[in-house]
């Protein structure tokens, strides 16, 4: 496994690769890597020739009041997890390699960006899809894996590849959880084990949610009722949002069709929390 820390290296490792007729996967983290990071990897080296983990804590997604200093970073701990994976090279660059002091160009995300979490963290989804496009023509991948738990972002990315016309395979990947249905995310170790335990109201109230839609309920206001209901059963939950949505469009749902996208978020504490389900 080799770590390489310039665009430049990679980019050419990159292209020298693809020129051999080489297939290439890309999983970008932002590294804090957990048991969801390592099934992208292990699908990632099953897809292609060569797998690259990216890891960079991007400051660009990162508000002034957000978390961005203390946003766990342990580069020996991840090193091993990904040549546990048989990672190839992980590109490990430095903010002033991939944003210099002359840069000044971002990419815009017009509608999917207006929902979800979009609605309180307006510049976060500028600044995804800017430093993915970057990895994307650093890295030169085939195919980029990303996770269902950051559904927004992975459905931004999707429009991305498409409007862009990106020569890249986005493959999504399911949700990974601990054994009692807590999806596994980086900030979960901010989390007591009192409010730990409270975050499980989460992936129940996805599961009511579920039982629901079977039980026959088609009614929007009922099933976010019951979700809401579900997550204050603990007085540790603070809702920032429930939204039942069109999967592609994240249009909100006022009669339910499905499939449909319950997306929730909410703060445990000072943790914040995202989880989603596609009820069927």
């Amino acid at each position: 496994m080799k770590i390489v820390e310039t665009p430049l290296e990679m980019q050419e490792w990159a292209l020298k690769k693809r020129g051999q007729g080489e297939k290439i996967a890309l999983v970008p983290t932002m590294g804090a890597l957990h048991e969801g990071h390592l099934s992208l990897l292990k699908e990632g080296k099953r897809l292609a020739d060569h797998l690259v983990l990216s890891i960079f804590v991007n400051p660009l997604q990162f508000a002034p009041d957000e978390d961005f200093k203390e946003y766990p970073r342990n580069l020996d701990a991840d090193l091993k997890k990904a040549e546990s994976c048989h990672v190839d090279i992980v590109f490990y660059p430095k903010a002033k390699d991939l944003y210099p002091k002359d840069f000044q160009i971002s990419v815009a995300v017009d509608i999917l960006s207006q929902f979800l979490c979009g609605q309180r963290r307006p510049e976060h989804f500028k600044g995804v899809v800017t430093v993915v496009l970057k990895l994307f023509n650093i890295v030169q991948p085939h195919v980029a894996l990303f996770g269902q738990k950051d559904y927004q972002q992975l459905r931004i990315v999707q429009q991305m590849v498409q409007d862009l016309n990106l020569p890249i395979q986005i493959k999504p990947m399911p949700i990974v959880r601990e054994d009692d249905g807590l999806a596994i995310s980086s900030r979960n170790r901010y989390l007591s084990p009192a409010e730990r335990q409270a975050a499980l109201s989460i992936s129940l109230s996805l599961a009511k949610a579920q039982r629901l839609v079977d039980e026959g309920t088609e009614n929007v206001e009922a099933i976010l009722k019951a979700v809401s209901a579900t997550l204050y059963e603990t007085k540790k939950v603070k809702i920032d949002y429930i939204t039942l949505c069109d999967p592609k469009s994240l249009e909100s749902l006022s009669h339910l069709k499905l499939p449909a996208l319950l997306a929730i978020a909410c703060f445990i504490g000072t943790t914040r929390l995202i989880d989603n389900c596609i009820l069927r």
